[in-house]
């Protein structure tokens, strides 16, 4: 029988921590897969997850069972550095002591990896150009051992001067700049796997240790060298790292545009006095000034004065917006005309900046699904590689001499032919524009969504929304404005003017969202309106009372029948009204109908397109509320959606049921909602989409977030899910395509190594650089 779990066995199950690692010295996808695999086989460690293209690891452990320290202690033991990242405690701009350190390593190793370049390269083109460049190959070699023979005696044959010279430049460049290939090699090779480091230096030092004993040895003196492939080789190498650590740089430029947006300084009023502080020093509650032309420190609320403010940087929308006392404004957004102060109400990491910067570097260091794929192809490709290398060799070696023609062997023996096969196809081979093809375009991409205003919270968000075939939406607040208006009027002998200041006039009493509806319109059309002189509220019926000793009544049919007032005239009206998916006020003055004001929750301007573009892409488009059917339809029906697919009477706790009751029928579903009432729904479906003006809890809900209240932006996470994932695809393709093709012509001895070599280097960062396009992209729709 099986005994219940203890408490303590469930509260050692909800202890489980998430930490993020800075990393260092990775060069490869297998590099990655061995930091996984090393971590994961700590015990206590639940999940590992390391991402090549940003050089972070997040690590989920049972802080009881293994200590950071150990994992730190761990990925050093397998040849990488580690530091543990700590959440920035201010402004989203800043840092923790392990970012500042990893930045400044990777900016000196970028450097340390330049001055190796111009050292290898300084040794190298000489090298080249003495070994493969005729007139070089014959006047050096000459002019040095003629000087050897007046310096030293005796006779030099030219022959062995070019290989003496070859050893002399290729020796520094092989132990001084491949050093570090050497040492990586070491490390995989005691964890007992592969990366680029084992390519690397196996076809390296083939070259390398063939040439030297083709120097040294004297029964092998007859025989070719081939120190220029081997210095070749390297050099290629760290140029191609080098350019694929600068062109990575950039794919991170969205996260590093996003924090140098907050403000530095922040003019605070403390004691009655206007003092400038550090950003990091204000905190909530404190009144700031904020002048024309300055960032807004924090986000808060105007208290006093009136300006317009660009916010652009968070809604992508170039015109100003008013702001008046009472109005929300947000840090990092720019004041433009007057001066205002201002409560504020979130710092440091709780602003918005800091929680869009958060869920930005959330996703990016996340790992979509399509990168197993890459994953489980980078686990053996090194093993793989090796043995395809040494079939090679042995092929080029024991059956190609049986059955090629003698001219083949002209300049080399068949060893060398072997050789020079086998290195070509170890180097080529190497995965490393594999394991960047998902990373790099998945940083870009959710970068630029960023600056749409389109949040990705995972990876895997980003690609399953491509896959969506039905998106479902909220009505209030999604497809319509969420607010009720009034939109038409019908009177009867009295003025449009008059029944609205008669109406709004008894309906200020009210707090009824009907009731602020008409209020709203009489005040936009600059009535007077009075106090009334009684008031009644008549619950789900309407209001009655005196106006300017006027006795007015406003609600439904039933209230206006019990005041005994005709309504015949009205009837068609009011059915054609309700039939368009509007409420009718019927409004009656001294016992008499006066009129009709027809209230509706309008749909957005944007609506309709939306719905259409989404069909057009062949996705059904569904309508959720808990409305009635005719109201639902007249509104579905004003959006473009088919009435088929309207869910009506639906209320929000049922509406997780119908998302899933889609999915049952073998949809895959995305549910556009505002993040308030819809969450169950959100969380039910494939992936959710919050929208909600940028509110904590739009933020906490839904797998997308749309900081704006555009639903244009829901077209633009469709498009650009839709080019990221085609770009990993192209990607994929390339690498692929690249390894596919470059191994076969390698094995046939069409390609020298240190061709192999340049192509190699160049494959990564072509991955690289086609990641960097979907900066390019723009929504259809913006």
């Amino acid at each position: 029988m099986e005994e219940p779990r203890s408490d303590a066995t469930s509260e050692k199950e909800q202890v489980a921590e998430e930490a993020a690692f800075a990393l260092t010295g990775m060069t490869c996808a297998a590099c990655a897969a061995v930091i996984e695999k090393t971590v994961s086989r700590l015990p206590g460690v639940e999940a590992v997850n390391v991402n090549l293209a940003s050089e972070k690891m997040t690590a989920s452990f049972d802080p009881a069972v293994v200590a950071v320290r150990e994992i730190v202690e761990a990925v050093e033991r397998a040849g990488y550095g580690a530091a543990p990242l700590e959440e920035a405690s201010s402004a989203p701009g800043a840092v923790s002591e392990a970012e500042d350190v990893q930045r400044a390593a990777q900016r000196e190793h970028e450097r340390r990896q330049q001055r190796l370049l111009v050292f290898s390269a300084a040794l190298s083109v000489p090298l080249f150009l003495i070994s493969m460049v005729p007139p070089f190959m014959e006047t050096v070699p000459r002019a040095l051992a003629a000087l050897l023979e007046r310096v030293f005696g005796g006779m030099w044959d030219p022959m062995m001067v070019a290989k003496y010279l070859g050893f002399v430049l290729a020796t520094p460049v092989q132990l001084i700049a491949g050093r570090q290939f050497y040492r990586g090699f070491w490390h995989a090779l005691k964890q007992r796997t592969g990366n680029m480091d084992t390519l690397i230096a196996i076809g390296t030092s083939a070259a390398y240790l063939y040439s030297t004993a083709a120097t040294f040895v004297p029964a092998l003196e007859n025989e070719p060298v081939f120190f220029e492939t081997a210095a070749l080789l390297i050099t290629f190498v760290l140029l191609g790292k080098l350019l694929e650590a600068r062109a990575k740089g950039r794919t991170g430029n969205a996260i590093r545009k996003l924090m140098g947006l907050q403000a530095k300084t922040a003019r605070v009023v403390r004691d009655g006095a206007e003092v400038d502080l550090p950003i990091e020093q204000v905190v909530p509650g404190d009144l700031i000034v904020v002048r024309p032309g300055e960032k807004v420190p924090v986000d808060g609320v105007v208290v006093e004065g009136r300006s317009s403010v660009d916010e652009s940087m968070l809604t992508g929308e170039s015109i100003p917006v008013e702001k008046n006392p009472g109005d929300a404004v947000i840090g990092a957004t720019v004041n433009k005309l007057g001066s205002f102060t201002m409560r504020a109400t979130k710092v440091g990491r709780d602003t918005m900046l800091a929680q869009i910067v958060r869920l930005v570097e959330q996703a990016q260091g996340s790992k979509a699904p399509v990168q197993r794929f890459a994953d489980r192809i980078s686990a053996i490709f090194v093993p793989a590689v090796l043995a395809a290398a040494a079939m090679t060799f042995l092929v080029w070696l024991l059956i190609v001499p049986r059955f090629a023609d003698p001219g083949l062997y002209a300049e080399v023996t068949p060893f060398v032919k072997a050789l020079l096969a086998g290195t070509a196809v170890v180097v080529i081979a190497c995965p490393c524009a594999l394991g960047l093809a998902t990373p790099t375009a998945i940083m870009v991409g959710t970068g630029k969504g960023a600056e749409l205003g389109v949040l990705f919270k995972t990876a895997e968000a980003l690609e399953r929304l491509e896959k969506v075939d039905a998106v479902v939406f909220d009505k209030t607040g999604t497809l319509t404005l969420g607010k009720p208006q009034v939109t038409r009027t019908l009177a009867f002998g009295i003025s449009d003017d008059e029944l609205l200041r008669l109406a709004a006039s008894l309906e200020r009493a009210s707090e009824h969202p009907l009731a602020d509806a008409v209020v709203e319109r009489a005040r936009s059309r600059g009535l007077a309106l009075d106090k009334p002189d009684s008031f009644e509220a008549v619950p789900g019926r309407g209001v009655a009372g005196s106006v300017e000793g006027v006795r007015v009544v406003c609600g439904t049919r039933k209230l206006l029948a019990e005041e005994g007032i005709d309504l015949s005239r009205a009837e068609a009206s009011v059915e054609a009204f309700e039939d368009s998916g509007e409420t009718v006020l019927l409004v009656a003055v001294d016992g008499r109908l006066a009129g009709l004001i027809a209230v509706a929750d309008t749909i957005k301007p944007e609506s309709r397109e939306v719905v259409r573009l989404l069909e057009s892409s062949g996705r059904e488009v569904y309508m959720i509320t808990g409305d009635n059917a005719r109201t639902a339809r007249a509104i579905a029906e004003q959006a473009g959606i088919d009435p088929k697919r309207v869910l009506a009477e639906v209320m929000p706790e049922r509406k997780a049921s119908e998302v899933a009751r889609l999915q049952d029928e073998g949809r895959v579903v995305a549910m556009v909602g505002d993040g308030i009432n819809d969450t169950p729904a959100l969380a039910q479906a494939d992936v959710g989409i919050a929208m909600g003006a940028g509110t904590d809890v739009a933020l906490e809900a839904g797998d997308v977030v749309l900081v704006r209240n555009d639903l244009r932006d829901v077209v633009s996470a469709f498009e650009l899910s839709k080019a990221t994932m085609r770009k990993i695809r192209q990607n994929f393709v390339w690498a692929l395509g690249y390894n596919t093709l470059g191994i076969p012509v390698a094995a046939l001895g069409l390609l020298r190594p240190e061709i192999a070599g340049a192509a190699m280097a160049l494959s990564s960062v072509s991955v690289v650089t086609s990641s960097l396009m979907l900066k390019r992209f723009k929504p259809s729709v913006r």
